[in-house]
């Protein structure tokens, strides 16, 4: 089964941390080994198979308290979030592609080695514009390996023309996201209180959303936030780096 990484209190990124075990109700948790005899003696009823770790009480009360997981649903579920939001619409992506880039009409254009960068805006590009004409922002980060996957190269190509409709696009290389403990799952975090997070196949194609406002997740995903933008590079900047190294 796969873990989900939940958060730490950790600054160093060392333990302790909480990881969730999907597809069941348990929590696994990492910590420090108590080995003290005197409390060692104390435990009741306690099983060959058993250890015992500490963790911070903030720990626990930051990121255990959760309420029943959410259900997946259909990504259009959330469409109107992308114009009803108030404030900020921020995403991080993590994945080396993604099947909706592969099977849309731009991706044999990029593959030719043609400009997709001036295409006319879409329905997507619309809203970015109408939405940020307010005050409002959209924002994402995406990890890059190195070298660029063929579906990051495309994702950079594209993304420039989104960045000219106001999107703030930035890209944070996978080791720095691993070195900030990032998590490993592609999400939508509508005001820093909706939290949309994706689920994929091994094709890199979109099942569906988990949507949820429990405080925990959206602690998680605020943090991840503040910690990916600070040391993400804008997409303008990026470009320019790969573009010099080619």
């Amino acid at each position: 089964m796969t873990l989900r990484f939940l958060g730490t209190t950790s600054d160093d990124g060392d333990c302790p941390t909480l990881y969730e075990i999907e597809g069941t109700s348990e929590i696994l948790v990492q910590g420090d080994r108590e080995t003290d005899p005197e409390h060692l003696v104390q435990l009741r009823d306690v099983k060959p198979s058993e250890t015992f770790v500490r963790v911070p009480r903030s720990l626990l009360t930051r990121y255990a308290l959760s309420s029943n997981p959410p259900a997946l649903q259909p990504f259009a579920s959330i469409s109107h979030l992308f114009s009803e939001f108030r404030h900020t619409a921020w995403r991080l992506e993590t994945r080396g592609g993604y099947a909706t880039d592969r099977n849309s009409p731009k991706w044999a254009r990029f593959l030719a080695g043609e400009d997709i960068v001036a295409d006319p805006d879409n329905a997507w590009r619309d809203n970015v514009r109408a939405q940020t004409a307010q005050g409002k922002r959209f924002e994402r980060v995406r990890l890059v390996d190195e070298p660029l996957t063929q579906g990051q190269e495309f994702l950079l190509a594209s993304g420039l023309g989104n960045v000219a409709a106001g999107e703030d696009i930035r890209n944070l290389p996978r080791a720095e996201a691993e070195r900030l403990r990032l998590p490993e799952y592609d999400f939508w975090l509508f005001d820093s209180k909706i939290v949309a997070r994706f689920a994929f196949d091994e094709n890199d194609t979109t099942l569906g959303v988990y949507v949820t406002e429990d405080p925990a997740e959206v602690l998680a995903a605020c943090q991840a936030r503040d910690a990916a933008w600070h040391h993400a590079v804008p997409t303008q900047e990026f470009a320019r780096r790969v573009r010099s190294t080619v």
